[in-house]
Formats: C-alpha cells, structure tokens, sequence
C-alpha cells in the first residue's frame, strides 16, 4: 500500500501557484496537518501557503471555519456539504485563492454502512475575483482501501491530485 506522499505533487502545486502568483491554505481533518506538511516540505512554501487548521472535532470546523451547525448535525462530519463549507471556510478565513480541505474516516472503526471506513470527501474551492461570480466549490468522494495510515496518505495524495487538477483546469480557462 502507498504509505509515502507523492513527492511531484506539491512540487507541481508550487510551480502553478508561483507562475499564478496565488495562494493556499488547508482545512484537515482526517489527514491531521499531512496536507500543510507536505506543501510545506517544499522550500519557499511561504510564497504561496497561507496557513493549515486541524479542524478534527465538530466545534472546531465550527468556530474556525464557519461550518454550519446545520450541516454537522443533518451530514455529520463525513459528509459533501461539511467538506464544501470547510473547503470555502479556510479559503475565506484565510483570505486566499484556493481553498482545500479533507474530512473521512481513516479507521480502524468509525464506520458505517453509508460511510465505511476509507471514506472520504475532499473539497476544493476557489475565490475568484470580487464582481467575476466565478468563485466555486467542488466536492469529491472517495473510498480507499488498508489501513489507516495507508488511507491517510491516499487522501493526501488526492486532495494534492485534486488541487491541481483545479490549478490546471483554471490555467487553461484564462
């Protein structure tokens, strides 16, 4: 199973930031700062990394990112439209470009019958310029395999693989 971090991804999310001139800052749960370590493993991560949140308890996605109460207790945690709210919640708090955030269940046990363990939403979320209406959020779900450091890394490969995906799609939009 995949237990490192793709090396190239956060190399490629900083070229594309650079050549951008944008920025990022990351909302964790399930990954535990794994995200913001990797980012920030690549040297002059503070050309374009804001900052990263460990929003791992209810309250916490609350009252640092403004995820609704609403949301927390009709989704749970788990769910698209917490991941969303995060994902829009750290890029406005942060005030930065991108916005990126992950929330699962990396087990052993927190599973259940529509959230089995490996599941996870990553959101990612854009803030285009004031007047443009051309800010956004996208959510995707995923189901990894192994345990949990294995689905820890495979999240924080995708949210990378994710993020970039958005850079490129935006680049060749312009």
């Amino acid at each position: 199973m995949n237990d490192d971090i793709d090396r190239d991804l956060p190399m490629d999310i900083a070229d594309a930031l650079r050549h951008r001139e944008e920025t990022l800052a990351v909302a964790e749960s399930c990954t535990g700062g794994l995200i913001g370590a990797a980012i920030t493993a690549v040297p002059g991560a503070s050309d374009y990394f804001d900052a990263g949140l460990t929003t791992y308890a209810y309250d916490a996605k609350r009252r640092h990112l403004g995820v609704s109460r609403e949301s927390l207790d009709e989704h749970g945690a788990v769910s698209e439209p917490v991941a969303r709210e995060m994902a829009r919640g750290i890029r406005d708090v942060a005030d930065v470009t991108w916005g990126l955030s992950t929330t699962g269940v990396a087990g052993p046990t927190g599973g259940s019958a529509d959230t089995p363990v490996g599941t996870v939403y990553i959101g990612v979320s854009y803030a285009g310029p004031w007047g443009s209406e051309e800010s956004y959020a996208t959510v995707s779900r995923y189901e990894f395999d192994g345990d949990r450091a294995d689905v820890r890394a495979e999240t924080v490969d995708r949210a990378l693989a994710d993020l970039l995906s958005e850079l490129e799609a935006r680049e060749t939009s312009r």
